[in-house]
C-alpha cells in the first residue's frame, strides 16, 4: 500500500551550537570546548527526521530571504523534502538558536524566532487547500500560536490525521484538542498542559488521562530515556527505549515525532508508530547535532 503524504508545518533555525563540561548558571561564564553551526528548528528537524525514514514529506514553512535561509532551503530539497510551501521573508532575518549542551548530553537553548513568527494564517490556508484527506499534518508551537490553532480546525475539516507537538510549552487553546489525531507531549508539557506534577508513572497517567479527557484520540507522553506512555480510548501502555549512551539529547522529541508520523503514513497501528519511534530517538542521542542526528531508516533495521 502507497503510503500518505506527511505535510509538516513548523519553525526552521539555525543551530549554533556549544559544548561544555556543565551548564552555565545564572551570570556565570563558562569556557566551551567545539562549536557547531547546524540546521534545526522543530519543524525542521521533523520534516528531515521524516524524510530520512524514507516518508513522503511537505514541509510548510517561512525562512529569511538571507544566507542562512536560502542554505535551509538547499538543505531541505537535498533531504528529498517538497519545498514548494516554504516561502523567503524578505522582511525579517531567519530564525538561529544558541544552544549549550553539557558532556552528559543534556542542553539549555535560546531561540531568535526570526521569519518564523511570519508564517500567518494565509499562507497556511493556501497550503491545505492543496492537500488531499487522509493526509497527516504534523505541527509544533515554534510559530505563531493562532496559525497552529486555524490550521488544527482547517486540518480536521480537511479530514487530515493531525499530530500536534506542543513544543515548546505555550499557551495553546485546548479547544483544539478535540481535532487532534495524537498529541505528543514531554513530560513538562504535560505537566505545563494539566498542572499535574509528574514525578512517577502513576502522575504520567493521570496526566495523560487529563489530556484525553480534553479530547485528544491518541495521547503519547515521551519520557526521554524510559520511553513513552500511550492512552487511548482501548488502551493504556509504556512502550520502552532502546537503552544507548546519550551524547546529545538536542532534537530527540522531533525525531520521535518525525519517526511517528512516518509509521504512522505507512498505515502501522499507533503502538507500532510509538515503538519505531522510540528506536528513532533512541539512535538519534547517540550522535551531536539536530538535524544532523536523525538516523535513516537501515539504521534503524541494523
Amino acid at each position: 500500500m502507497n503510503s500518505l503524504q506527511i505535510y509538516v508545518m513548523g519553525s526552521s533555525n539555525t543551530d549554533m551550537v556549544v559544548k561544555t563540561e556543565k551548564l552555565p548558571k545564572p551570570g556565570e561564564t563558562v569556557m566551551g570546548g567545539v562549536f557547531l553551526m547546524n540546521h534545526g528548528g522543530k519543524g525542521a528537524n521533523q520534516a528531515v527526521a521524516a524524510a530520512r525514514l524514507e516518508g513522503d514529506v511537505n514541509f510548510i514553512a517561512s525562512l529569511g530571504a538571507d544566507m542562512l535561509g536560502s542554505k535551509a532551503l538547499s538543505q531541505f530539497q537535498k533531504e528529498g523534502i517538497n519545498t514548494d510551501f516554504v516561502i523567503q521573508n524578505k522582511e525579517t532575518p531567519s530564525g538561529v538558536a544558541l544552544i549549550t549542551v553539557d558532556e552528559n548530553g543534556e542542553n539549555c537553548i535560546v531561540v531568535a524566532p526570526g521569519a518564523n513568527e511570519r508564517l500567518s494564517k494565509n499562507t497556511m490556508e493556501l497550503a491545505l487547500q492543496k492537500i488531499s484527506s487522509g493526509s497527516i499534518l504534523l505541527l509544533q508551537l515554534e510559530i505563531p500560536i493562532s496559525t497552529v490553532e486555524a490550521a488544527v480546525k482547517l486540518g480536521y475539516q480537511k479530514g487530515l490525521k493531525i499530530i500536534l507537538n506542543p513544543a515548546p510549552a505555550g499557551k495553546i487553546n485546548t479547544e483544539v484538542f478535540k481535532y487532534l489525531y495524537a498529541l505528543t507531549p514531554n513530560e513538562s508539557e504535560a505537566e505545563e498542559l494539566t498542572g499535574i506534577a509528574i514525578n512517577d508513572m502513576d502522575s504520567v497517567r493521570e496526566a495523560a488521562m487529563k489530556i484525553f479527557n480534553m479530547g485528544v484520540t491518541h495521547v503519547i507522553i515521551t519520557l526521554g530515556k524510559n520511553g513513552a506512555f500511550i492512552l487511548n480510548e482501548e488502551y493504556s501502555e509504556l512502550i520502552e527505549a532502546p537503552v544507548v549512551k546519550a551524547q546529545d539529547t538536542t532534537a530527540a522529541g522531533d525525531c520521535f515525532n518525525g519517526a511517528l508520523a512516518v509509521a504512522l503514513s505507512k498505515n502501522k497501528s499507533v503502538r507500532e508508530a510509538v515503538i519505531f519511534a522510540c528506536k528513532a530517538a533512541s539512535l538519534s542521542v547517540t550522535k551531536m547535532g539536530a538535524q544532523a542526528s536523525m538516523p535513516t531508516s537501515s539504521e534503524i533495521e541494523n
